[in-house]
């Protein structure tokens, strides 16, 4: 059974930054692929950015590149999301996923608000 439960979200001022951990069981960690997406509020859900199992970050989403982060502990079964210089745009909820499963966690809200 493939599992992802995501932590990490609160609120947090524009300008500031947050990280969201990502905690996975029931298959090979470091053999697949993880993704984060985002849904905001009347907005479909977006990816955010994939890490791939060789350590590669791909397919982030133009709003966020230079600012999200990703890393991976094979080790510890964890993908987390550094979110720096956040803005009002990132408001969301978070959602980590393995694309070859179509495993979605729970999500974890994010808001950016002075």
């Amino acid at each position: 059974q493939v599992q992802v439960v995501e932590s990490g979200g609160g609120l947090v001022q524009p300008g500031g930054s947050l990280r969201l951990s990502c905690a996975a069981s029931g298959f090979t960690f470091r053999s697949y692929a993880m993704s984060w997406y985002r849904q905001a509020p009347v907005k479909k859900r977006e990816l955010v950015v994939t890490f791939t199992s060789t350590g590669r970050m791909t397919d982030s989403a133009d709003s966020v590149k230079g600012r999200f982060t990703v890393s991976r502990d094979n080790a510890k079964n964890t993908i987390s999301l550094q979110m720096n210089s956040v803005t009002p745009e990132d408001t969301a909820v978070y959602y980590c996923t393995v694309p070859r499963f179509g495993a979605w966690g729970q999500g974890t809200q994010v808001t950016v608000s002075s």
